[in-house]
């Protein structure tokens, strides 16, 4: 046996065997995927969870140095959805048996915001008696607002790092009061804390970023003992100052196969753990997000926002599927997963096996 399938018959890994397997290409590429989607399999099962992906509102108080809807875009046509609009979303997600939805947003947190947030999850469980779960992603918030909005009816939170590495962060964010990386992880510990499952992630192929880095990040994952992840390659975005550093970066099909290398490691080390398959592989490969599935992924977050709002909540250009009609979404999900061997789990929230078997 090689020295590199010894490390793969592991599911505790050292830093240096984690950077062997991101590091991996060709055969020993294949077989990690491979072990990976039988991990899954045996842990898991074949079905695929949806999340009814609402994004409630581009405006943001964060200058986050590679999002497309960061505040200081004055290219970006802010808006905010209504009461009805979101309603009518989860009505929708309800109806086309997603089970769950997700509410993402730019990073806000005045009153008008975690007191509409409340309100909305509290309508949205009034939907069938609760029937529908909710995901937020609402970013750094209080502990009291994380409280209020837990008792409201929310029970899944993702607030993704998108660097562990302190230093890479402030590469990446502004070093001012709004971008305050112990803050950042205070708040995933907050989380935790207060019983959400709780999910996070990281860009994989950013400007600076190393194998170093990222295996850093995934023992970031282990060490949290997090419900959940999700991780994308990085997409640079024209209106952003990280755009400058758009030739330092890996080629789009090394990130892609770099994010499948993250995300089945990950599942050999995290086997009972949510795994979002992110738009943005689709966004760099035609079939991105069915590769991810096949190396690990669960998830998937088709998009319920209505279709005159989706271009202005652009965090990377040319994402996938902004056109796209919900139904037609549902349509496609259902082939392209069949296509793979998988199917999707209808009317189920896909909790995390990982958070349910500890509580």
């Amino acid at each position: 046996m090689s020295q590199f399938d010894e490390i793969l018959d592991q599911h505790d890994f050292t830093k240096d065997e984690l950077i062997t397997l991101l590091a991996s290409k060709g055969e020993e590429m294949s077989r990690l995927f491979d072990k990976a989607l039988k991990t899954k399999l045996h842990y898991l099962d074949n079905c695929v969870h949806l999340r009814g992906l609402i994004e409630y509102s581009n405006k943001c108080r964060k200058y986050c140095l590679y999002c497309g809807v960061r505040g200081k875009n004055t290219k970006v046509e802010r808006y905010t959805l209504s009461d009805e609009e979101v309603l009518e979303c989860a009505h929708l997600a309800h109806k086309l048996g997603y089970g769950s939805v997700a509410i993402q947003s730019g990073e806000r947190d005045d009153k008008e915001f975690v007191d509409k947030i409340e309100y909305l999850v509290r309508e949205i469980k009034k939907i069938d008696n609760g029937s529908l779960g909710i995901t937020l992603s609402l970013g750094e918030q209080t502990e009291e607002t994380y409280r209020r909005w837990f008792e409201a009816g929310a029970h899944r939170y993702l607030l993704r790092i998108e660097a562990s590495n302190e230093d890479l962060y402030y590469k990446i964010h502004p070093k001012d009061k709004n971008h305050d990386f112990h803050k950042r992880l205070d708040s995933i510990d907050t989380l935790l804390r207060l019983g959400y499952q709780t999910g996070t992630g990281v860009m994989v192929g950013l400007p600076f970023q190393t194998l170093d880095d990222l295996a850093d990040d995934l023992l970031f994952f282990k060490r949290k003992d997090v419900a959940m992840v999700g991780m994308g390659p990085f997409i640079p975005h024209p209106d952003t100052p990280l755009y400058e550093f758009r030739h330092q970066i890996p080629s789009a099909q090394e990130r892609m196969n770099l994010t499948l290398k993250m995300i089945a490691v990950l599942r050999l080390m995290m086997p009972e753990i949510n795994m979002v398959a992110a738009t943005a592989n689709q966004t760099v490969d035609p079939l991105g997000r069915e590769k991810a599935i096949m190396v690990g992924a669960n998830v998937i977050m088709p998009n319920l926002t209505p279709n005159e709002f989706r271009e202005n909540y652009l965090i990377y250009p040319d994402k996938a599927c902004v056109k796209d009609k919900p139904d037609q979404c549902q349509t496609c999900l259902d082939i392209r997963m069949e296509s793979i061997g998988h199917k999707v789990l209808y009317n189920a929230w896909g909790d995390s096996k990982a958070f349910t078997s500890r509580h």
